[in-house]
C-alpha cells in the first residue's frame, strides 16, 4: 500500500505567529487531515532566527489544536540535500554565477522589459574573464538557475489554473546560504509533501517553484493558496496592528478556544476546537476574500456567492 501524502506548515522563527499565521496553519492542517494525509511541520530557519521564537510557535500551534506527524524538521539541518540539488542542476548546465549587487537587481527587476520582478539575466552570458574580473573586485557570487522557460502553469485548489513567470531564480545566495525557492522545493519532496496550503500572497512565486521541481525530477504538489488576514486599512496583518498574537490575546483574557472560535468563524464555521472544525471542514466552502480583522473585536469576512 502506498504511503499517504502529506500537508505541511513551515513558519520562519523570526517572531511569534500572529492570527493570520495561525489561521493559515489551521487551514493547512484541516486540508491535510480531511484528505487522509499526514501533516508535517518544518522550521524555515535559513534566514533570521529570534531566540525562543521556535518554541513559542510550536506551543501556540499545539494550543489551538494543530498537531503534526513525525519530528519537526529544520532547514538548517538539511544543507547537504540543498547542495546535492544544486550539484544536479550545475551538472546539467542549468546554473550560472551572478555578481549583481542588491541595488542592481532591484533596478533590473523594475526595468520596463520582461515580466515584472523577473531577473533579466544580466550575468547569464558573462565570459570567464569577466567573471574573473568581478571576483578580483571582491564581488560575491550568487548562483542562479539558467531557466529554459519563461512561464509555467500550476493548478490551485482555490484559484484554478494559474500561469506565472519563470526566471533565473537564485539557488544559493552570495553568502553561501541556499535560497528559499530551492530549499522549499527540496524540503517538500523529502518530506513527502504533496499538498501545499499557504497564503495567496505566495501564489506568484509558485510557478517558479513548480518549474524548479520538474527540473529536479521531483513531484509538483497540489496547491491551495488561501486568502490572507488584513487589518481594517486593507494591509496584511502585522504585529504592529495590536493584540494579534496568541500571547497577546491571552493577556487580554482570551483562551485558545476563543481564538479558535474566532478563526473558525472567519472561515464560516461554528467551532471551538480544531477537531470540531475538522468534522465539518469542506474546502469548497472557504471564503475567497481576505478576512478583515479589527483586533478590538469587530470581525468581518467576505464569502463568494
Amino acid at each position: 500500500m502506498a504511503e499517504p501524502g502529506a500537508g505541511r506548515y513551515a513558519p520562519s522563527p523570526s517572531g511569534d505567529l500572529h492570527l493570520g499565521n495561525l489561521r493559515t496553519a489551521l487551514l493547512a492542517w484541516a486540508f491535510a487531515r480531511s484528505t487522509g494525509r499526514n501533516f508535517v511541520l518544518r522550521i524555515d530557519d535559513l534566514d533570521r532566527v529570534r531566540l525562543g521564537a521556535e518554541r513559542r510557535q510550536l506551543d501556540d500551534l499545539a494550543a489551538i489544536g494543530v498537531d503534526w506527524d513525525g519530528p519537526v524538521v529544520r532547514q538548517s539541518e538539511q544543507l547537504p540535500y540543498y547542495e546535492a540539488a544544486i550539484e544536479r542542476l550545475t551538472t546539467a548546465g542549468l546554473t550560472y554565477e551572478c555578481y549583481c549587487t542588491r541595488k542592481e537587481i532591484q533596478k533590473a527587476a523594475t526595468a520596463p522589459h520582461g515580466p515584472i520582478g523577473a531577473y533579466p539575466g544580466t550575468c547569464r552570458a558573462l565570459s570567464e574573464s569577466e567573471r574573473a574580473r568581478l571576483r578580483a573586485a571582491g564581488r560575491p557570487a550568487a548562483l542562479r538557475l539558467r531557466a529554459t522557460a519563461t512561464e509555467f502553469e500550476v493548478n490551485d485548489n482555490l484559484h484554478g489554473r494559474y500561469r506565472g513567470p519563470v526566471d533565473d531564480v537564485v539557488l544559493r545566495r552570495g553568502d553561501g546560504v541556499p535560497a528559499y525557492n530551492l530549499a522549499v522545493v527540496v524540503d517538500d519532496a523529502a518530506q513527502g509533501v504533496d499538498q501545499v496550503v499557504r497564503g495567496d500572497d505566495l501564489l506568484p512565486s509558485t510557478p517558479r517553484q513548480a518549474y524548479l521541481a520538474t527540473l529536479l525530477g521531483l513531484p509538483v504538489p497540489h496547491y491551495a493558496h488561501v486568502p490572507l488576514v488584513l487589518n481594517p486599512e486593507g494591509r496584511r496583518l502585522a504585529k504592529r496592528d495590536g493584540a494579534v498574537t496568541l500571547s497577546d490575546r491571552r493577556a487580554l483574557g482570551n483562551t485558545p478556544e476563543e481564538v479558535v472560535t474566532a478563526l473558525a468563524a472567519s472561515l464560516g464555521y461554528t467551532a471551538t476546537s480544531s477537531s470540531e472544525l475538522l468534522a465539518h471542514f469542506d474546502a469548497r466552502r472557504l471564503p475567497c476574500e481576505p478576512w478583515i480583522l479589527d483586533v478590538n473585536g469587530l470581525l468581518q469576512s467576505s464569502r463568494c456567492p
